[in-house]
């Protein structure tokens, strides 16, 4: 379970920002879930959260952000040793976004324990690896690396086993976690496979026939029935689904549709985008609401209608639809989840979280909560209005005018040529 993401010099986050799943509040209230950590301390956590802002200012870089990170931890020891150096992307509107470390630390319950894992990325090396845990409510520091001492690792306690032979083996670019993942060392391991279990980013724009194709081989399977009844609750007219073989020995799905006749199975290109993409989600949703796994959704309502993505929400906010913790972040800049047709709350502001960019083009994320909204307000109507930030700076007829006055700039012009 995802407690909080840090970072800082990564794609448009120039500056230290946080996203966090930890209610402000001692007792939290639904939808967050009391979570009870070592030393009789028990927190709220929210199974998701949803950051909402103009466009480009930043909200898919958060995720992108959160995906450099466990591609650092899964990768590093056995991909990037053909780099000279490390991968990364830094914040490029700064020329010192080069010289200085990408930061990036999670805060996560693993087992029933609190851990923190960290680490700082330069351009040509780790500069910095941490760990600590908090099995009793205190800190214990398992790892401390630092790229400027004469010696860079530190063990404090000496928790972790087979610590010469880890430092030995990682390289100067490679995390000392992606090491002793591929070395399957038995303390380190499980932190390694949460990476590799959590943090699934869904763009739609990028591999959606890999979805459609997932969903479509789950038809088989044990979670069949559910990919079939959230079809047909989202209201497609669609009664259920066949998958047959397209004649060259690969399988493709139709879909059952109603009609006053009766029931036809449409062919799948004929379906439209909107019913396509809700397909194409229904697979890794599900995947991670019984894995109970971190799921990162860029633009949540890019190809769906409201109702759709408010349905997401929904999901991961029953604790009977999800039982099993998993954890949702999204981006959209739809205003419309943040409240039911009824003028209900869908999301807590707690849940939400604002981007905005400064005007060195720098990422700002902030909660709502900072914005202190009323018991009653209607969160919906008051983004809209500018209230918490995070809308265009776009007067009303606005792009209009300025096209017509280029126009009519262009036209003495073109009379002289």
């Amino acid at each position: 379970m995802l407690l909080r993401f840090r970072v800082a010099n990564v794609r448009s986050l120039r500056d230290e920002q946080e996203l966090s799943f930890v209610t402000p509040e001692d007792e939290p209230t639904f939808p967050a879930r009391p979570v009870r950590l070592a030393g009789d301390r028990s927190i709220g956590v929210f199974p998701l959260v949803g950051i909402f802002g103009a466009n480009a200012s930043g909200k898919s870089n958060v995720l992108a952000a959160l995906v450099d990170m466990r591609s650092a931890v899964l990768d590093s020891y056995a991909r990037w040793a053909s780099y000279d150096g490390v991968p990364r992307s830094v914040f490029a509107l700064d020329p010192k976004g080069t010289e200085e470390p990408s930061f990036f630390e999670v805060d996560l319950l693993l087992d029933g324990v609190r851990w923190t894992y960290g680490f700082e990325l330069g351009g040509s090396r780790v500069e910095a690896e941490w760990l600590h845990s908090y099995p009793r409510g205190h800190r214990q520091v398992w790892l401390d690396r630092d790229a400027s001492r004469a010696e860079p690792y530190d063990w404090p306690g000496s928790r972790v086993k087979d610590r010469a032979q880890l430092a030995r083996r990682t390289r100067p670019n490679a995390l000392l976690l992606s090491t002793a993942g591929t070395d399957n060392h038995p303390q380190l391991s499980p932190l390694f496979h949460w990476f590799r279990r959590n943090l699934w980013l869904i763009d739609p724009e990028v591999e959606r026939d890999q979805r459609e194709a997932f969903t479509r081989e789950e038809l088989s399977g044990t979670r069949a029935r559910r990919i079939e009844e959230l079809l047909r609750v989202a209201d497609l007219g669609i009664t259920g689904t066949e998958v047959v073989d397209d004649g060259r020995g690969r399988s493709t799905v139709r879909l059952v549709h109603r009609s006053t006749a009766g029931e036809a199975a449409l062919d799948w290109q004929t379906e439209s985008l909107g019913t396509r993409s809700w397909f194409a989600l229904l697979g890794p949703l599900l995947l991670a609401l019984d894995e109970g796994a971190v799921l990162l959704v860029d633009e949540l309502d890019a190809s769906l209608h409201p109702r759709f993505a408010a349905e997401v929400v929904r999901l991961f906010n029953d604790p009977y639809a999800n039982p099993d913790g998993a954890q949702l972040v999204f981006t959209s800049h739809d205003p419309t989840v943040l409240t039911t047709p009824s003028g209900g709350r869908l999301l807590d502001p707690g849940q939400v979280w604002l981007t905005e960019k400064d005007a060195d083009g720098a990422t700002e994320l902030y909660p709502l909560t900072a914005a202190s909204p009323a018991r009653e307000e209607d969160l919906m109507k008051s983004y809209l209005a500018g209230a918490f930030g995070a809308v265009p700076s776009l007067h009303e007829g606005q792009i209009a005018r300025r096209l017509l006055a280029d126009q009519q700039q262009d036209a003495p012009e073109a009379g002289r040529s």
